[in-house]
């Protein structure tokens, strides 16, 4: 994989951090909430889409895949924090309390577990490629 400058891995970090404040501070009720996860989800998923593998290895690119559907896991959930302060989606009352309402929570936790396992499994098997070829 194509691996990430200083900078962009500050970014990535940066990123990180500020999903991580805006998803704590929107438990919190705080109304400032979406406006700090949405920037950092862009960008995190802007340096994770930096980084390619232009490999031959099948099960690093379908992992690679998984983690691109967390980002994109990741995005809609930033979407659905602003669509929990206010109704912009023009959705009549029950269906929005029952496919919008707090659900960016279940997205954000898919996202998560996708990430946590495509980046674990995608570095045990680059470290395993690299053992093979010595």
């Amino acid at each position: 994989m194509r691996q990430l400058s200083n900078i962009e891995v500050w970014l990535m970090l940066a990123g990180g951090l500020l999903m991580v404040v805006g998803s704590g501070a929107s438990l919190f009720l705080q109304s400032w909430a979406p406006y700090v996860f949405a920037p950092g989800a862009l960008l995190f998923v802007a340096m994770q889409m930096r980084q390619r593998y232009e490999g031959k290895d099948f099960t690093v690119r379908r992992l690679r895949r998984m983690m691109l559907l967390s980002d994109v896991l990741f995005l809609v959930a930033a979407l659905l924090m602003f669509a929990n302060q206010s109704n912009f989606l023009g959705l009549d009352y029950l269906s929005y309390i029952k496919y919008v309402h707090n659900n960016w929570i279940v997205v954000l936790l898919v996202a998560a577990v996708l990430q946590l396992y495509s980046s674990h499994r995608i570095a045990n098997e680059l470290e395993n490629t690299q053992k093979n070829a010595k």
